[in-house]
């Protein structure tokens, strides 16, 4: 079976072609940010330390030496003379720090003269300051310090401008790098955020079409089995979620197949035992029998009795047919078998007596039609007129919660237990016998019962042979007219198409 990577993978890898390359670029710009800073700061940093001296240091120190060499008894109370060897210092560290951190020969050279001039202007001052206490030497002090001093410091401050001018410079040697480094940054940043986005937009796009065309690929099967084709099946895909949600719909449809097969079998067994039903009651001897029953009557000038024949005759058919429908209600059902005892009454009138006890609040809750009567008719043929003498057939009527029970009972002849065995069986297991030996009624009734309500419903039957029979009937209370809602339209028979018509 053919497997890719699954959707999860697929989205991970385009997070992956759009979040690595976006990372390095950042990273580089951040390191390319930095650097330019670091060296940025390093040059206005020197600068700024160079320029302190620069301004005010040949100021300073001329000014401390002109008042030691010129009050040299009153120096002390006027400056202090510890100042320039200070200065000298502060200088001499400051420049020292910049040699070390210096980056060419030219700013090293530069640096190391600096150094090198502040020592000797250190020499200096010392020799002025130990020969300014001495009398008749302020002449040649005075020419010290122009010489010596001023002439020192103006160089000092010759070479820290050169130093300074630099560090400007390299300022603009890195002003013109940062551009350098900008315009190829831009380029690249181009460059990869194309590439970034080509390969987004061909990884999405084989996403998208790996998700999109299967998925149209399924609504086509879909639509092809709600318009009733089960054999459709999807077809395995790359991806690991859509072929499990494939596989899912394909046992889906299977089963829907199954279900669909099975309704229309259920639908054809509830045909045929509806057909049955009505053929065993469009029973041509019974017509005939009543027929010629009413015809004897009629020579014999019973009108009356007549009448009532003919009466009970027509609401037995006409129940029978009932234009074609499936369901009645409780009180038609009883009036059904009423009319059909009271035919069967005037024939089997020394051996037959009936009692129909179904309370009225039963009346409007609807039953399969022709659920009753075929019980009282296997209780006369199989159980009275088995039985020497008269019997009794009595039908009656509860209601238990949302569950109406009937019960036909009748004292014939009864089963045996062999017999009650048998026919346990039959509507157990769903299987009618082959031959009409009293037991196919009582199976269809069953089979329609639980075809239409469940299997929970139906019939039970408890005999004792010689004593008689009784049949609990087992129907859930429906008040409204019950619509069945199949997914198989129904075939209707040239036969139940005239009979619906009557």
């Amino acid at each position: 079976m053919k497997r890719g990577f699954s959707l999860k993978s697929r989205l991970y890898m385009l997070l992956l072609i759009c979040v690595v390359p976006l990372t390095i670029l950042l990273a580089y710009l951040l390191i390319m940010t930095n650097k330019i800073s670091s060296e940025y700061d390093g040059i206005v940093r020197r600068i700024t330390k160079a320029n302190a001296y620069n301004i005010n240091f040949k100021e300073d120190m001329d000014y401390v030496m002109y008042i030691i060499v010129v009050n040299s008894e009153r120096a002390e109370e006027l400056v202090d003379t510890e100042q320039p060897h200070r200065m000298i210092q502060a200088a001499r560290e400051v420049f020292g720090e910049l040699y070390e951190e210096a980056d060419s020969e030219y700013a090293a050279n530069r640096l190391s003269s600096i150094l090198k001039s502040l020592d000797t202007l250190e020499d200096r001052v010392e020799e002025i300051e130990k020969d300014a206490l001495v009398t008749g030497l302020y002449e040649t002090n005075m020419e010290r310090l122009d010489l010596n001093i001023r002439v020192l410091t103006e160089l000092i401050q010759e070479q820290i401008q050169y130093y300074i001018y630099y560090e400007t410079t390299n300022m603009e040697e890195l002003r013109m790098g940062i551009r350098a480094d900008v315009e190829s940054a831009i380029t690249a940043i181009t460059v990869i955020l194309v590439l970034i986005l080509l390969g987004a937009w061909m990884v999405s796009r084989r996403i998208v079409r790996g998700i999109t065309e299967p998925i149209q690929r399924l609504c086509e099967a879909a639509q092809a089995a709600g318009s009733g084709d089960f054999a459709i099946r999807a077809q395995d895909e790359e991806l690991d979620e859509l072929s499990v949600l494939n596989s899912s719909f394909n046992q889906m449809v299977e089963e829907i197949g199954h279900l669909v097969e099975d309704i229309r079998v259920e639908e054809l067994n509830l045909r045929a035992a509806e057909l049955r039903v009505l053929q065993e009651q469009i029973n041509p001897h019974f017509l005939y029998n009543t027929l010629d029953n009413i015809i004897w009557l009629a020579e014999s000038k019973d009108t009356e009795q007549v009448v009532r024949m003919v009466s009970s005759l027509s609401s037995f058919f006409r129940t029978t047919l009932s234009k074609g429908r499936e369901f009645i209600t409780v009180k038609e059902e009883e009036q059904h078998i009423r009319s059909y005892l009271e035919i069967q009454q005037f024939r089997y009138r020394d051996i037959l007596e009936y009692e129909i006890a179904i309370p009225e609040e039963l009346y409007e809750y609807e039953i399969i039609k022709l659920t009753l009567q075929p019980l009282v008719e296997n209780a006369l043929y199989h159980g009275i007129k088995n039985k020497r003498g008269g019997g009794h057939i009595r039908v009656s009527g509860a209601l238990c919660q949302d569950v109406m029970i009937f019960k036909v009972q009748d004292d014939g002849i009864g089963m045996d237990g062999a017999r009650l065995a048998q026919v346990c069986a039959m509507l157990r297991d769903g299987e009618p016998e082959q031959e009409e030996t009293g037991g196919f009624g009582l199976f269809n009734v069953n089979q329609r019962i639980q075809l239409n309500y469940g299997r929970e419903y139906g019939l039970k039957i408890q005999s004792t042979y010689g004593q008689g029979t009784e049949i609990w009937v087992r129907i859930p209370c429906r008040a409204e007219k019950i619509k069945r809602k199949r997914n198989i339209s129904k075939k209707i028979t040239p036969f139940e198409e005239n009979t619906a018509k009557l």
